[in-house]
């Protein structure tokens, strides 16, 4: 029997068309069974997956560009996850942290405590989903503050609930006939760098200006704000702007939340990216490449705040989950052990060199942005509108020659990459190569 994690071999082989007879076949039982509403991005079904590669039930054999969405940046089923996570099942898998606590979810904390950017004294409290994580990120700021309006950003992503889908800014697919949603959220304008051409002071000076006309300091309780917009097209604003937002919010005692949950741990050659700014949130919310794959989401903010909530106004019966925290222990210690910072790095470098030179020879790509493993490029049309259309071709070139990238951005205009921080240079330009074959097909 075919067994994933690292036994499994690190290299991309079909064997069958894309998407194979098995996977044609679970097609239509999926049809069958899952809401139309549930999105797929490739047509064929994983049966195993390690590291940087996952097989499909078909035998096909794929690179992994996309990390579950930045989930498995350790690589799937990497040794120590599966290792806590087995342990842990043997002794139990639920007793609900607010009815029997456990160490494992302390540990977690006491984890995200020490490694978020801050030496002043923090509390962190577990979720499920980093939805879930930035809802409850709000109560806190609303909590402490005794304030109601809250300011998010154009081109940002924050979740599917529904007061994650009033901070998130694209409609289609995320809130398209969904409303009405929450009250008293607010969104400003984003450094754009390749699109607006201005510098990060510039643009945060309009956005607080708006923010001071259309809703009054005195009434914001919190400002959220990905470092790094990631559904928005891995957008990195203008060195600046960031912090002239937090200085704005520090000055008039509003709570300054970094959305870190596609950004954080190592993925960006930094334990999170608002360090590569030198910010210190007072909150951070974080899921995704925390459990190695498990649904695990957090908050961890200054003690002050994260304990100015109510006994019980924060929790859920899975949050923090002992399986979870376990997996989450083993991902963090392989980041530490293998320095993922480092190998985040040099992953950015491999991914420039190999942009750069495809960028000389198709001109549709218009820009290659990033940090470190969250690495894209957004594709133009010759007047310079988007090009999703050629997003569309080149991704699905991808996927049928055994590469799995995702898509992105306002426009669907971008093709984001984010690989396990694992993954072998060999394999990284192997897949880079197909990108470019890609391109070469569409032409």
């Amino acid at each position: 029997m075919i067994k994933g994690g690292p036994s499994l071999k690190q290299e991309r082989n079909l064997i069958t068309d894309i998407p194979g007879p098995k996977s044609i076949e679970m097609m239509q039982r999926r049809k069958k069974a899952v809401s139309a509403g549930v999105g797929g991005a490739l047509p064929v079904f994983a049966h195993a997956a390690g590291g940087s590669v996952l097989l499909d039930i078909d035998g096909n054999t794929f690179i992994d560009l996309g990390s579950g969405i930045a989930v498995t940046s350790v690589g799937n089923s990497a040794q120590s996850v599966v290792e806590n996570v087995k342990e842990q099942a043997e002794l139990f898998t639920h007793t609900c942290f607010m009815v029997t606590p456990y160490e494992k979810y302390v540990e977690v904390c006491e984890k995200l405590n020490q490694l978020t950017p801050g030496t002043h004294e923090k509390r962190s409290a577990l979720f499920n989903s980093g939805a879930e994580a930035v809802e409850n990120a709000i109560k806190v700021a609303r909590a402490f503050t005794k304030r109601q309006a809250v300011v998010a950003f154009e081109h940002g992503y924050h979740g599917r609930t529904n007061l994650t889908m009033a901070l998130t800014a694209k409609s289609m697919p995320y809130k398209h006939s969904f409303g009405p949603f929450a009250p008293e959220i607010y969104r400003m304008p984003m450094s754009y760098p390749y699109h607006d051409n201005r510098s990060g002071e510039v643009v945060a000076r309009e956005a607080i200006s708006k923010m001071e006309k259309e809703i009054g300091a005195n009434q914001i309780a919190a400002i959220i704000v990905e470092p790094i917009q990631g559904e928005g097209g891995f957008i990195v604003p203008a060195p600046g702007f960031l912090p002239a937002i937090a200085q704005f919010a520090k000055a008039n005692g509003i709570v300054f939340i970094a959305d870190e949950i596609q950004t954080g741990f190592c993925r960006t050659g930094a334990w999170f990216a608002s360090e590569h700014e030198g910010l210190v949130p007072d909150l951070i919310t974080t899921a995704k490449g925390l459990a190695g794959g498990l649904p695990l989401a957090g908050i961890t903010g200054t003690a002050e705040m994260m304990d100015s909530v109510h006994v019980s106004g924060l929790g859920g019966t899975y949050g923090g989950n002992p399986i979870a925290c376990a997996a989450a222990l083993g991902s963090i210690n392989e980041m530490e052990q293998h320095n993922l910072i480092a190998r985040a790095k040099e992953l950015e470098q491999i991914f420039r060199d190999g942009l750069t030179q495809m960028q000389s020879k198709y001109p549709a790509i218009g820009d290659i942005r990033g940090k470190g493993a969250m690495m894209a490029i957004e594709l133009i049309n010759p007047d310079g509108s988007p090009n999703s259309d050629l997003v569309s071709k080149v991704s699905k070139y991808c996927h049928q020659n055994g590469v799995i990238v995702l898509t992105a951005g306002t426009y669907g205009n971008v093709i984001r990459f984010l690989p396990p921080l694992t993954i072998s240079t060999q394999l990284l330009n192997e897949g880079l190569d197909v990108v470019e074959q890609g391109f070469k097909a569409a032409s």
